[in-house]
């Protein structure tokens, strides 16, 4: 099986290809949080050998929307073209560590901050919002776990950094972990979008 792999959540977007587990392709460049100029051209280069795709995975986030939605609408093209199974898995849970278990925290704006605890590729808590104070009394808790951020935290400052890698991301989905949506993908919504209501114009103004 050939699984095509993307992840374009944060400001570094990876694109590996995964044949029966072996990783064949394992790019990464960096780009501005859309993505959508370096993801083309990536994906172009890699796909010169013209693979016959099985399983196209996304990486979720959380992160940037705009990246992610660049990511699934390649992804929707790329299914229409060679009949790929398409899944989506959260980007937390493809971090590039050699760590079988680690907690990712990232700043979620407002005040507050996304954690999720990681296992053998899967989350198992999260990913979910917490306040500064609820963040570090849970990290007060976890002992001599690695916290992990995609981007530096200075709340958070022992954070090692380390970027999302599509690699690992297709090698779960090509084994069948981690997923957490198939077909029809959205990004991760950690709250509802935040939509301004227009004024309601009084009569005569």
């Amino acid at each position: 099986m050939i699984t095509l792999a993307i992840d374009t959540s944060t400001s570094q977007g990876s694109v590996a290809v995964i044949k029966d587990g072996a990783v064949l392709v394992d790019d990464q460049f960096m780009s501005d949080r859309s993505h959508s100029a370096s993801l083309f051209i990536t994906l172009e280069r890699v796909l010169a050998d013209q693979l016959k795709l099985d399983q196209i995975a996304i990486g979720l986030g959380p992160g940037s929307y705009a990246g992610i939605r660049i990511s699934i609408a390649a992804a929707l093209g790329l299914q229409l073209a060679h009949g790929a199974e398409l899944v989506g898995l959260s980007s937390l849970a493809a971090l590039a560590t050699l760590a079988r278990e680690y907690v990712a925290i990232g700043d979620a704006r407002r005040d507050s901050f996304y954690f999720a605890h990681v296992r053998e590729g899967v989350c198992t808590d999260g990913p979910r919002l917490l306040i500064e104070s609820e963040l570090r009394g849970y990290l007060n808790g976890i002992d001599a776990t690695p916290v992990l951020a995609s981007t530096p935290l200075p709340a958070f400052a022992d954070a090692q950094v380390v970027h999302p890698s599509a690699a690992i991301l297709g090698q779960l989905a090509a084994a069948q972990c981690g997923i957490t949506a198939r077909g029809e993908l959205e990004p991760i919504y950690l709250r509802e979008p935040h939509i301004t209501r227009p004024k309601v114009r009084e009569a005569g103004r």
